[in-house]
């Protein structure tokens, strides 16, 4: 059994909201749940929450024997209706500290114990209201900081990713079953499963998963937001391009060489999209101990950055050596200063006047497509699925090869459960105590 299931039968309670607000809320959530909220709740009409229907709301007090907390609405929501899919009740107070404190420790007095990080949604998960992609979608909804990165977890929130998931789980669970039922007539020399129709699947099945494994480029970027590096020599103007962005004087700007001598990173949305804007030391040679140090993570930067604006006063050898994934975007800055034209392809601006910065932005914002996240398509942003993807695209190739190959048909059928597996682990159909206390580990107390 698991060890997590163990406690589902506890009655917990946490804080569902950050202090500090206006408004708070106190979640309870157990078997106990309505018992437990009775016991310190006195409502108006002095009915008693155990006679509510769920998704219905009671106007009081909580009390601590004769001593009145506070004015509070509380919602009722009963198995198997629940976002959990147990009892549960939601009590929205006033967002002071103390009266959150104060709600919490008379639940816990009346039996309940405080929820773990994340132990509702895992509750949701072991209750099968969502499977664990939607669950760490949650996660994702509520570290949103765009509008793209908020759409990209909705529509795993949804469904859509699981649907697409399960998809492929399914005609894979046609091909091992088949392939299963060889092996039981092992004896008797026959084969189910036409060999060239099963290659022909897995063909299908490979390219959707590649599709997937590809997204997730574009989805990670979307998701922590895109690092766009400015890059160029020393005094060529980053730091100014870097305060033009933000509209504020962020990093400091001399005429002294060198002024920047560490990486300095801020965050911009465009139309919809989280960009990291890193400014940079100016690659030149040095014999600057700092410097040195500044220019060293400047090359680190570079390596991890999705786009490169590099930076010119006039038209000369780049200084990045781009990989496959990075977009290069050249840029002549003081155009107001100077009478050179920008070679084509290339983007004029003064950033010290803002000219040609709206230019600018607009081709930064051109190197990530987000159509297909708006659109609601699948996009894999999570590094767990990610591994497991490719892990199980591994399998799938030595499935094929096995096929080509003329292999045993139980060594073909061990590598299609390993690809089965794979997805399994993204969904929660294959999972473990290890990877659940991993991921919701990460959650918030009250979610």
């Amino acid at each position: 059994m698991s060890t997590i299931s163990l406690h589902l039968n506890d009655t917990i309670v946490a804080p569902a909201t950050p202090t500090g607000g206006a408004i708070a809320i106190v979640r309870i959530e157990g078997p106990e749940a309505i018992r437990i909220a009775d016991a310190i709740y006195h409502s108006d009409r002095g009915t008693t929450l155990s006679e509510m229907k769920g998704y219905t709301l009671s106007h009081g007090v909580i009390v601590d024997g004769q001593r009145r907390i506070d004015d509070v609405i509380v919602t009722i929501f009963r198995s198997p209706n629940s976002y959990t899919g147990g009892d549960m009740v939601e009590i929205s107070c006033h967002g002071s500290s103390y009266i959150v404190g104060e709600i919490v420790r008379l639940a816990i007095g009346q039996g309940a114990r405080s929820a773990t990080a994340g132990e509702f949604t895992k509750r949701a998960f072991l209750a099968g209201k969502i499977d664990l992609s939607q669950a760490e979608a949650v996660a994702d909804i509520i570290a949103a900081e765009s509008k793209a990165a908020l759409s990209m977890a909705d529509t795993q929130l949804r469904g859509g990713y699981s649907d697409s998931l399960g998809a492929l789980r399914s005609q894979l669970v046609d091909l091992a079953s088949l392939l299963e039922l060889e092996l039981d007539f092992g004896e008797e020399d026959v084969e189910f499963a036409d060999r060239s129709r099963l290659l022909a699947l897995l063909g299908v099945i490979g390219e959707e998963m590649r599709q997937l494994t590809t997204s997730f480029a574009t989805g990670n970027a979307v998701k922590k937001g895109v690092g766009v590096a400015i890059v160029g020599a020393p005094n060529v103007g980053k730091s100014t391009l870097l305060n033009r962005l933000l509209g504020e004087e962020r990093a400091m700007v001399s005429e002294i060489a060198g002024t920047t001598r560490d990486t300095i990173e801020e965050c911009i949305t465009i139309d919809g999209v989280l960009f990291r804007f890193i400014d940079t030391a100016g690659l030149h040679e040095t014999s600057d101990r700092l410097e040195s140090m500044g220019i060293e993570r400047t090359q680190k930067a570079l390596k991890g950055a999705n786009v490169v604006v590099e930076l010119f006063e006039s038209p000369g050898t780049d200084v990045v050596g781009p990989t496959e994934e990075q977009h290069i975007i050249r840029v002549l800055n003081k155009c107001d200063r100077h009478e050179i034209e920008a070679p084509e392809g290339w983007i004029a601006i003064s950033a010290k006047r803002g000219d040609g910065v709206e230019e600018l932005l607009r081709a930064v914002r051109a190197t990530v497509d987000t159509e297909a996240i708006m659109n609601g398509s699948t996009v894999v942003s999570n590094s767990r699925h990610y591994a497991a993807l490719v892990r199980g695209l591994g399998a799938l190739a030595r499935a094929e090869e096995g096929l080509q190959m003329g292999a045993s048909t139980d060594l073909i059928s061990m590598d299609i459960r390993e690809v089965l597996d794979s997805i399994g682990e993204i969904t929660g159909a294959v999972t473990s105590d290890d990877i659940l206390a991993n991921i919701f580990s990460h959650f918030c107390i009250g979610k």
